[in-house]
């Protein structure tokens, strides 16, 4: 079983963690974390894009000229796709981007996110996290303990406001709960800091 260090706030080692095989010791599957992050920022889609076609643009109610005898081609309205203004063919409309993955792959791409983490030694496990009061300067300075400069991603077991708005303001940190962990914020971010009990959590469902 992979062990790591287990910290306090302040940066300290505390003791030892030992993770779960199954869940943060397996082999990481590339392929299976790059369709967990396609399928989720395919679901982040807004879809909103929308084009008018002949019958929604403004206009073309009468024919621009008659039938026959003037030596040009027929038409029938000034608003058909091949005229400057006319509707346009097979547009994009609005619509939905998002698929599923099935359950098995999804939870094999999340746990070859965390086995990753595990192996490029870019993972924190902390005792606990908490603030008496919402205090950006005190997020930062646990980070500096941690001596963590980089993009993090903070998984605590459950939403703590105080830690999550202590948080907000630091470009590049994220916190999520142990239930909200997803491969998108995993792997797009350098630094996995996640609590004891957040840790104990995500074994509870995946192992």
């Amino acid at each position: 079983m992979p062990k790591v260090a287990l910290l306090n706030q302040n940066g300290s080692e505390v003791g030892e963690i030992e993770l779960n095989d199954s869940v943060f010791g397996i082999e990481p599957n590339q392929h299976v974390i790059f369709e967990a992050v396609v399928m989720q920022r395919a679901s982040l889609r807004q879809g909103t894009h929308k084009v008018k076609n002949r019958s929604e643009v403004a206009g073309g109610g009468r024919k621009p000229w008659r039938q026959k005898g003037t030596g040009r081609a027929r038409q029938g309205s000034i608003r058909s796709p091949q005229w400057r203004g006319g509707g346009t063919v097979f547009g994009p409309q609005p619509r939905s981007y998002s698929y599923k993955l099935p359950k098995k792959v999804r939870r094999l791409a999340i746990k070859s996110a965390l086995s990753s983490k595990v192996l490029e030694e870019n993972i924190v496990v902390l005792e606990s996290l908490a603030f008496n009061a919402p205090k950006t300067k005190d997020f930062k300075v646990v980070l500096s303990g941690l001596s963590v400069n980089q993009k993090a991603l903070i998984v605590t077991a459950d939403l703590d406001e105080n830690v999550a708005l202590s948080a907000r303001n630091i470009p590049g940190v994220t916190v999520v709960t142990a239930t909200g962990i997803n491969v998108l914020d995993v792997v797009s971010h350098d630094k996995l800091i996640m609590t004891k009990q957040a840790v104990e959590k995500v074994e509870e469902v995946l192992a």
